[in-house]
């Protein structure tokens, strides 16, 4: 039953919803993703100054958006995308991804938008924030189904999966005992999670860019050996997608499917699961953010899943007959191996390792929101330590659990969850497209800083703690 309804979901709905609102918010948007590309460049080297130490700066955010996107689905995600939709499902992880920066834009602008301000003077958001506070009171119940599939989905199920992808990493690598890694992986993740989001943000720091560059490092290297390759491979790619050559995987509609899919778990661009880490940010306009999160969208799919899938499909590991998704992390494993040796195995264990713990760091930050959202988001800390003492629990339990039933369910409720986003997200377009256009008026009069002016949008219902209606003082950031 699972199985089917999350098959209903993948192949038609979400895909329909997916593809058809990315083009709509490109077209509408002026191809805002690419007016803004090179922006979204100068974000990695802009002085990225933080209000005070309560918040997070833009680049954090960015940092650990990244940390969530960039995880299992670069690495295992592609190699079951090609091996179930041939290598024409990566073409269709490209439309999502490129379409999907547009429609990561306005969820984290919107993000940011309807963050509130919390007691500490940090700062929560997300799309149940936004459906609350944009759609009005009578859609309140969308915003708790909401925060409770992103708890249930990345809060409890990704946590576990994770976990899972971690200790059967170290295992690979170096026989570590499955429970072994379980309990190391509880006891850093403890460490860390009871530091609140700044400590989170700060491991994320270091963290990503030494994963996220190695990775892309190793990839380079293969594309240096088989430079001569590169052109064939991606037209084996685009001729895939369209169903041109030899049928490989599943045919034309394996690949859409597969590529949506995957594209999405990758990227999460429409899933509601980034605005989360967006809102956090201390930025002087929402579009600012919207930029950002736009960019860690190209960063995770254009970048690193395509050089998991060149990886691939340039070495000789990859077999079009076989159609085996239990080929993820193992068939990347045997190609990386074909290029560079057997030390390149090795090497995808570790980057699996680090890319799956920081992802159960990203996933534990999503289910401490909606905990705040469902809690009321005040005077709830023993609520909230009741949550980190479970995700602590499933470091554990999940690196030695059969995990099958857990990635069906949590597969469903992904998918359930990104419907409701993508609904709020149609309703919410035109507001979001005021607060893009106002952003694109003060660029265009000369202002290289624009500044959200909370007096212009009264009718939005922002939170005035989170954007006081004193220009001065956003002009700080």
């Amino acid at each position: 039953m699972l199985s089917l309804l999350s098959d209903l979901l993948w192949s038609k709905v979400l895909i329909a919803l997916l593809i058809g609102l990315g083009v709509w918010f490109t077209i509408a948007s002026r191809f805002v993703q690419f007016r803004y590309f090179g922006k979204m460049f100068g974000i990695l080297t802009a002085n990225h100054h933080e209000a005070d130490k309560r918040h997070l700066s833009s680049f954090q955010a960015l940092i650990l958006s990244v940390a969530g996107r960039v995880g299992g689905g670069n690495i295992a995600g592609v190699a079951v995308a090609i091996t179930l939709g041939g290598p024409g499902a990566i073409f269709w992880m490209w439309v999502v991804g490129l379409m999907g920066m547009a429609t990561s834009f306005f969820e984290c602008t919107l993000a940011q938008v309807y963050k509130t301000a919390e007691p500490d003077g940090a700062f929560r958001g997300g799309p149940a924030h936004y459906i609350e506070r944009g759609l009005g009171k009578n859609w309140k119940w969308l915003a708790v189904i909401y925060s409770i599939l992103l708890l249930v989905t990345f809060g409890i199920g990704f946590i576990a999966l994770q976990s899972y992808a971690v200790a059967t990493s170290l295992q690979d690598a170096f026989d570590i005992p499955l429970y072994y890694s379980g309990i190391g992986l509880a006891l850093v993740v403890g460490l860390i999670i009871f530091g609140g989001v700044k400590r989170i943000a700060q491991v994320a720091e270091v963290l990503v860019p030494i994963m996220a560059g190695g990775y892309l490092l190793i990839a380079i290297v293969v594309l240096g050996l088989n430079f001569s390759s590169i052109p064939d491979t991606l037209m084996l790619i685009v001729n895939s997608a369209f169903g041109l050559g030899p049928v490989v995987g599943g045919g034309i509609g394996a690949a859409i499917m597969m590529g949506v899919k995957r594209g999405l778990f990758s990227n999460e661009a429409g899933l509601g699961s980034a605005p989360n880490v967006a809102a956090v940010a201390f930025v002087p306009h929402p579009a600012n953010q919207g930029v950002v999160q736009s960019f860690s969208v190209f960063i995770d799919t254009i970048l690193l899943c395509t050089c998991t899938a060149l990886i691939i499909l340039m070495g000789t590991a990859y077999d079009p007959s076989l159609a085996d998704s239990s080929q993820g992390v193992a068939l990347t494993q045997a190609s990386l191996a074909t290029h560079i040796g057997e030390w390149g195995r090795v090497f995808v264990s570790i980057a699996m390792l680090l890319f799956g713990f920081s992802t159960v760091l990203y996933n534990y930050y999503l289910g401490e929101n909606s905990v705040s959202y469902l809690t009321g988001g005040r005077g709830n800390e023993f609520l909230m330590n009741g949550f980190r003492v479970v995700v602590i629990c499933l470091c554990c339990l999940g690196a030695i659990m059969d995990l099958g039933t857990v990635f069906g369910f949590a597969d469903l409720t992904m998918g359930v969850l990104a419907l409701a986003n993508l609904i709020a997200l149609a309703m919410l377009w035109k507001k979001g497209l005021r607060v893009m256009q106002d952003y694109d008026r003060q660029l265009k009069a000369g202002n290289p800083a624009p500044v959200f002016r909370a007096e212009d949008f009264a009718d939005l219902d922002v939170d005035p703690e989170a954007w006081p209606r004193h220009p001065q003082t956003n002009q700080q950031a």
